[in-house]
Formats: C-alpha cells, structure tokens, sequence
C-alpha cells in the first residue's frame, strides 16, 4: 500500500502551526510505524503509483482540494473554526465562492479524518458529510517536551527569560477563538503573570484593519494599559518544558479548539491544567484538567485561583494529567490513521 501525503503545510506559515505540527508528526509516525509505503509531495505533483492521497488539512475558504483528482482519497480536517465564528471570520464574497466549491469537493472523498468527536459533529453540520463517513483519530502532544527537575537548569530558563517566582502559562495564537483578552482579565483579577509563548504574540507587523486581527490589536491594548503578561515569541523545545515545568497553571480557555495538543504538552510536564468545558477541549483533558466557562472571565478567574491556592487540587491536577497524557501517542494516531487508509482500499 502506498499512500501520497501532500505536504505543503511544512512549506508555508502552517509550518509552525497546528497543521504543520501535525503534518510533520504524522509523516514520521507513519514512516516510523513501517507498515505503509509513504510518498510525499507538494500541490499536483502527485505519484502516480500511489493507492490513496491524503491531504492533511482542509480550508472552507481556500482551495485547498483539487478539482480534476482521479485517485482516491481521504483528508483531515481539523476543525471548522471559521464557519462557527463567522463574524470573527468573515469570507468576503471570493471566500464564499470558494467555500460552495470545497464543500463540493469535500464530498468526492472517500473518508474524513478529524481530531475529535466534537469536530466531527461540526463537520456534518457544516458540511453536510455523513457521520459514517467521518473517523476520529486522537492527536499528541506536538512538541517532545518533559518534566524538567533539575533545579539549576530551571533556574537558567527563568533568568533567561526573566521569569516571575509564579506565572500563568499560555502557549499557541492570538486569534478569535483562542480568548487571550479573557484570559489576561482573569490574570489580572487573581494577580497572577500571564507568559505568552508564539509567534503572533509578538507581530508587530501585521493588518490592523483586518478583522481576524482584533483580537491581537485587543491584548495588545489590555496590555499597554493594565501590564500583567510577558510575550516570550517563539521558544525551542527544551526552553518549553522548562516553561511548562516552572508553571503554577497552563490555560487554555479557548473558545473551539479542534484537538488541544498544548494541553498534552503542559500535562506530561507535570503543569496543571485549566481548559474550557467547550468544543473538543473536555475529550482530551479528561478528568485531568479543571474546566472552566470560557466567556466568564469569574469563571476563568476561579479557577486558576482553586489551582494556584488549593495545593491539593493542584496535586490531583498533575497526578492525573501524567496519566491522561499517557492515552495519546503519535504513534497510536499512525495506527488508526492506517486502519482509515485500509478501510478505504478494501472497500
């Protein structure tokens, strides 16, 4: 069996995003696992011997599908954050086009991988795919990070970065859904740091009068007037898990996320976890992380308090979390992925 997998997230601003994450971590899975023959490629350049092509990402409003494929195939999507936000979204007409012409294409494959039970449902809704077309196939954490305990290295990750004694961790965008401006207000209420970790945290160069922009031009204000985070940008690996192990709660009171793969992350390096009780976000926390009403800033606030003060709940938090992570694997997600590709070609 020899499956094409379009790689272009690795060669754009994907790359260091969700699906640019997942692309790279499914490629060296799945060459990893050995039980299927890999052939990547980029845009139409795709191998004629392949049996099946995938494509491992999926935009409403680009064409990301082609028109004229006359092989078989499946494609991931993550998640349908656009069409459930659409005034934070908004397509403009072109986008609109395109999204009547990819819900078309969409249809002609053979199978849906998602990341979630939640995403699938969003996917029949949106999209009008039957539910027995679509399979949910978990994720990991993205990053090999891991507790560090050594105390000196610890302490040269706070000074290089110049880190409170204690501080709320955040680490992904600054978009709609990610709910950064509720987030710093309850930091801010509890006295507590924010630490932004990402890349857009950062942008200074950016469209002020796009509206997928307002949430960054938000924070940024929140910030320049009321102080209480600290925007790291980008961080290697190893400096990540000294910032998952320095702190006192990871938050992640998003408004949708597809899967969650921060959440992982912040739990296999012994960092509690506060994450909202919406969309996918209770699938992969479990009874790991304390869930918290995403548009209740109170809400947000009382719960990294019951963290951050209650060190037994924190305790149990993290007793958990190590567990919880320990469900998810990426070579778990080559696994199912391949029953997906066999289920495909048999048929």
């Amino acid at each position: 069996m020899q499956v094409a997998i379009d790689t272009t997230p690795l060669t754009t601003a994907s790359k260091f995003r969700g699906v640019g994450l997942y692309t790279k971590k499914l490629l060296e899975s799945l060459n990893s696992c050995g039980k299927v023959k890999i052939a990547a490629f980029e845009g139409k350049k795709i191998p004629s011997s392949a049996d099946l092509i995938h494509y491992p990402y999926f935009s409403p409003f680009f064409l990301s599908l082609p028109a004229d494929l006359k092989k078989d195939f499946v494609v991931t999507i993550h998640d349908l954050i656009p069409l459930v936000f659409p005034k934070a979204y908004p397509p403009g007409i072109k986008g609109k086009i395109k999204f009547f012409i990819q819900k078309r294409r969409i249809k002609k494959a053979k199978m849906i991988i998602t990341d979630s039970e939640s995403s699938k449902k969003d996917i029949n809704k949106y999209l009008g795919v039957c539910l027995d077309k679509i399979r949910v196939v978990y994720l990991a954490a993205a990053n090999n990070v891991s507790r560090i305990e050594d105390k000196d290295s610890l302490k040269k990750i706070a000074e290089k970065f110049n880190l409170p004694s204690q501080f709320a961790l955040y680490v992904g965008d600054v978009n709609f859904n990610k709910n950064l401006p509720n987030l710093l207000k309850a930091c801010l209420a509890v006295e507590i740091p924010l630490v932004i970790v990402g890349r857009q945290a950062v942008q200074k160069d950016f469209d002020i009068t796009n509206v997928e922009n307002s949430p960054l031009i938000e924070l940024n204000n929140l910030i320049e007037k009321e102080g209480g985070a600290i925007k790291l940008g980008y961080v290697e690996e190893n400096d990540l898990s000294g910032l998952y192990s320095l702190a006192a709660v990871y938050c992640q009171p998003s408004y949708y996320e597809g899967f969650g793969l921060q959440i992982l992350e912040a739990m296999s390096c012994g960092c509690p976890v506060l994450a909202s009780n919406v969309s996918s976000l209770p699938e992969v926390a479990g009874e790991a992380g304390l869930l918290i009403n995403p548009r209740c800033v109170e809400s947000i606030a009382d719960g990294i308090n019951k963290i951050i003060k209650n060190e037994s709940v924190k305790n149990e938090l993290v007793k958990r979390g190590y567990v919880q992570a320990k469900k998810f694997s990426w070579d778990k997600t080559a696994r199912e992925t391949i029953k997906v590709y066999e289920e495909i070609l048999v048929k």
